[in-house]
């Protein structure tokens, strides 16, 4: 069967990814941040997987206010990098699992989870960022990637309690797979940041580590946070933590007595006005 071996966690600032293709991320200003990749992209090197769930959100490329699907999971064979208005990322074209892709989609929703089956759209920054964190930047995407798209841009957006159980479905759904597969899940975005308004440029550490120590720790806890309270400390776009809670919910479970060893932690203050987070767990 397919397994879930390791979860991947971090920021998707699109100002990272300018710093990558415009050659800056041996300035002073983005030395620190990309110093903390460093044992990443090693670790990705050596437990390169057969495919990744990429757990991001859109931000109003694929999707706009006409269409806003709550979860959403690409089904297509590839996926162009998208011009979000300068331009594609000179980055590779994503090659997805339609295979794999589908069968999640059957049984997730089977598991009473809706979802928006993706035949075909671009993916932005908020996916193709990660991958350039973790992997570099390759003449081609070390394994195919299933983008799982989550709602965090426009109210209502789902629960941490409802992403955490997404996550466990969604293992299930690996698990219930016929072909040996080494899967990984990564959920991205956040952390604490605000980009409009009286509080722009927010940034609360103390609610990051927190929030860092108890999805390592205390995934129930972290999932149980409610909306107002990571408006209210981690700024309007803080939101973006939930989709670690797909991610983390996909792992071992604490409460059942197996804890995911935790390979990596790193933390940086600031990219761009964004506080950048970044976790590898990995199954026993």
């Amino acid at each position: 069967m397919a397994k879930i071996t390791a979860s991947v966690y971090t920021s998707h600032v699109p100002a990272i990814g300018a710093a990558i293709d415009l050659g800056k991320s041996t300035e002073p200003y983005w030395q620190p941040v990309f110093k903390g990749y460093e044992y990443s992209k090693q670790w990705m090197k050596d437990n390169k997987p057969d495919v990744i769930i990429l757990v991001f959100n859109d931000h109003a490329t694929a999707f706009s206010l006409d269409m806003i699907p709550t979860f959403a999971i690409g089904t297509a064979a590839s996926y162009q990098p998208a011009d979000e208005g300068w331009g594609p990322r000179p980055v590779p074209v994503v090659q997805g699992h339609p295979e794999l892709a589908a069968h999640i989609a059957q049984s997730v929703i089977q598991q009473d989870f809706d979802l928006t089956i993706v035949n075909k759209m671009d993916v932005d920054h908020g996916l193709t960022v990660p991958l350039s964190l973790m992997c570099g930047q390759p003449d081609a995407w070390p394994c195919p990637v299933i983008p799982f798209a989550v709602n965090v841009v426009q109210y209502p957006v789902p629960s941490g309690q409802r992403c955490f159980n997404l996550g466990k479905a969604i293992r299930r759904a690996v698990e219930s797979f016929d072909q040996n597969l080494n899967v990984q899940i990564w959920g991205t975005g956040g952390m604490s940041h605000q980009l409009q308004g009286p509080r722009a440029g927010l940034i609360n550490k103390e609610f990051d580590n927190a929030f860092l120590d108890q999805l390592i720790a205390d995934p129930a806890a972290a999932a149980a946070i409610p909306h107002i309270d990571f408006v209210r400390e981690a700024g309007s776009e803080g939101i973006e933590l939930v989709m670690w809670l797909i991610a983390r919910g996909a792992m071992d479970d604490v409460a059942g007595g197996k804890a995911p060893k935790l390979l990596h932690r790193f933390y940086h203050v600031p990219a761009s006005n964004t506080a950048v987070g970044h976790l590898i767990l990995e199954n026993q």
